[in-house]
């Protein structure tokens, strides 16, 4: 079945990353923090949906 993600949906993961961007220092810093979420989380991960 294909899951179709809403505005509201996609407008709320924007800001969460938003959110995450803000308080790094590098691109590093930023690719760190996202890949510990998606550690944290393995199911909510796009790569697991696949």
């Amino acid at each position: 079945m294909l899951e179709v993600m809403t505005d509201k949906q996609f407008d709320k993961i924007l800001k969460m990353v938003a959110m995450i961007l803000d308080g790094c220092k590098d691109l590093s810093e930023a690719k760190e923090k996202v890949a510990e979420l998606l550690d944290q989380n393995p199911g909510e991960s796009a790569r697991e949906e696949k």
